[in-house]
């Protein structure tokens, strides 16, 4: 392989005229800290290593998707723009994305943070930094303002900052991409003029030559010194550059699988912008829907196998030109099917604050995808008798971590029992599931051997909605705003108030422990947790219906409502919560039967 060098400042002005990037690139992941440490390393005049590019002949520029590199960043976003190949001389870069965006970055660009504790929608919290040096320096002396920076290995005066920093006697401070100016020796003498010019009258000899030998060295590492190693790859078989491409990026950071099955997709599907496509029906998953989820190009790409009855294991391997060619056949159906199982889910309170495993959602993804019965959310008795198994089934397998690990033979065993059980019967086979699954050691139901597990689930939990809404047949969460409720008000619980009761150290210690346990817990509509407030519950409880106690699994106990005698009020409700979960053996109940909770108390969870 020969290599070619070439200047920093050669290559930045290619990049987003002839440089490109591959759709099988990943995002731009690189920090700050990790920009300023590459300029620094190029200022010492370190190797940066390698960089690969892919020649695209004119005759298949319109075969490949390419996209430009990002030149302003901001965190958190991963999406490069599109670029059009027509008239271009198209080079796509195979390795060295990240080194050469945050070239691009530091030199042309700039990085949008967001403040420590700012939120992600207030304005106000980002700010549009730039990469700046201090030429007065010098990096043969240790930094006493940051010895952080000492410890990084970092010795030049290198900062991103929103505003140019204040120059003094001890800095002067210039934006590095400034360099770029300098496209002759001549210019860079006005510039190192101008420097000299802002330097104090009685600024040291010795700080005015730190400063001219820092311009220099910014100077010659742009443009004189050839630091970027290159080879072009010539062939244009796909294959034989993906191979490349793999090989070339192991030893860096990881690719998801996801990156490389996007452009093997987007080499093969016809018509589509596989890449953009699958963006943008992720970001609708996460942001389009009445809940907020948190599903990634992973589990879609794995969803594809599954639904199209492809070996689940989520491969390259299993990508071929034929089961790509299937995909897109079957891609409208998946992506309905994905769209009805998440709106599903949502209507039972389960979004991305508490689903714990994704892929317990894929049998239930492909129920609906072979039975095009869609979200299930009208009020016929196969829709609402189907909800409720698989809100059922759902809960047990996210309690139990059925899905949890390794999980691909689960997977397929699900799938088996599906394939089998709908081709006597539309209805969600949850009996099947759990008997099957158990077989294999993956336990969804409950009995003496776990149901102790759920009665732990504490208040603040990820999964402490999934175990208190276990306590109701209502599915219907996701569109009343729901709370978690203390049946015993956690305020009267405080030490300070136990205190002023003469309790002893040990009862104080030991209600403090239950107050926030499963069987303190209920679920309530958010206005009627507002209103019920720090109210005593043997007050409150007077304002409720005769039935309250018994749909909440409440014990009608009048004596251990006082928090005082929260442990036995815990205690008892624990043994009414066990009774329940063991009448939960997910199966049919008869259609049509009436809610745990009243018809104006269907909802949602708040989160």
């Amino acid at each position: 392989m020969s290599y070619v060098s070439s200047t920093v400042a050669r290559v930045i002005d290619q990049i987003n005229r002839s440089y490109f990037l591959p759709a099988i690139q990943r995002p731009y992941v690189w920090q700050p800290d990790q920009i300023v440490a590459l300029f620094d390393s190029l200022l010492k005049g370190y190797p940066i290593s390698s960089f690969l590019f892919w020649e695209i002949r004119p005759e298949h520029r319109s075969d490949w998707e390419i996209y430009k590199f990002i030149e302003n960043f901001r965190f958190g976003d991963t999406h490069n723009e599109m670029a059009e190949p027509d008239g271009r001389d198209v080079v796509l870069v195979l390795d060295g994305q990240q080194r050469l965006t945050s070239l691009l970055i530091g030199l042309r660009g700039t990085f949008t943070v967001r403040s420590k504790y700012g939120r992600r929608n207030n304005p106000d919290a980002w700010s549009r930094q730039r990469l700046y040096i201090d030429l007065l320096k010098d990096p043969a002396v240790a930094d006493a303002e940051d010895p952080d920076a000492e410890d990084l290995g970092i010795t030049y005066g290198l900062r991103f900052a929103e505003e140019e920093p204040k120059s003094d006697g001890d800095h002067l401070w210039m934006k590095v991409g400034s360099i770029l100016d300098c496209t002759s020796d001549d210019a860079l003498d006005r510039l190192a003029d101008e420097v000299r010019a802002r330097l104090p009258a009685d600024t040291p000899r010795s700080m005015r030559r730190v400063a001219e030998k820092n311009l220099d060295r910014l100077y010659r590492t742009v443009w004189k010194d050839g630091v970027i190693a290159y080879y072009t790859e010539k062939d244009q078989s796909y294959d034989r550059v993906l191979d490349i491409f793999i090989r070339a990026n192991d030893g860096g950071t990881k690719l998801s699988k996801s990156d490389l099955l996007l452009s093997m997709i987007t080499s093969k599907w016809e018509g589509v912008s596989a890449r953009q496509e699958i963006y943008d029906f992720v970001d609708h998953l996460n942001s389009g829907l009445d809940a907020r989820n948190e599903i990634d190009k992973d589990f879609v790409m794995k969803s594809c196998l599954v639904l199209s009855d492809l070996d689940q294991r989520y491969k390259v391997g299993n990508f071929t030109t034929a089961n790509l060619k299937l995909i897109e056949k079957n891609w409208r159906a998946i992506k309905t099917s994905l769209e009805a199982t998440l709106r599903l889910i949502n209507r039972f309170g389960i979004d991305r604050e508490n689903l714990t495993s994704v892929n317990a959602l894929l049998p239930i993804a492909y129920y609906i995808y072979r039975t095009n019965c869609g979200s299930l959310d009208g009020s016929t008795p196969f829709e609402a008798e189907n909800a409720r198994r698989i809100h059922q089934w759902l809960l047990g397998s996210l309690l139990n971590g059925v899905f949890g690990g390794s999980s691909d033979q689960t997977i397929g065993t699900a799938r088996s029992v599906l394939q089998e059980s709908l081709q006597a019967s539309r209805e969600f086979p949850n009996g099947a599931l759990v008997s099957r699954l158990a077989s294999r050691g993956r336990i969804t139901g409950f009995d003496e051997n776990n149901i102790d597990g759920v009665l732990e689930i504490a208040y603040g939990k990820r999964n402490c909605f999934l175990a208190a809404s276990l306590l109701y047949d209502n599915v219907n969460w996701g569109s009343t705003q729901y709370h978690i409720d203390h049946i015993i008000p956690r305020s009267l619980a405080d030490r300070k108030a136990l205190m002023a009761r003469n309790l002893s150290e040990t009862r104080i210690q030991q209600i403090v422990e239950s107050v926030d346990k499963l069987g303190n817990l209920q679920l309530l509509l958010g206005r009627e947790n507002l209103e019920k407030n720090n109210t005593p519950f043997s007050q409150w409880i007077r304002t409720r219906d005769r039935d309250f106690l018994e749909r909440h699994f409440i014990p009608n106990e009048p004596d251990l409502w006082d928090v005082t005698a929260l442990p036995e009020f815990v205690a008892a409700r624990e043994r009414l919560i066990t009774q329940r979960l063991r009448r939960l053996n997910f199966e049919p109940i008869a259609s049509g039967g009436s809610s745990a909770l009243p018809q104006n108390e269907v909802g949602a969870l708040g989160n």
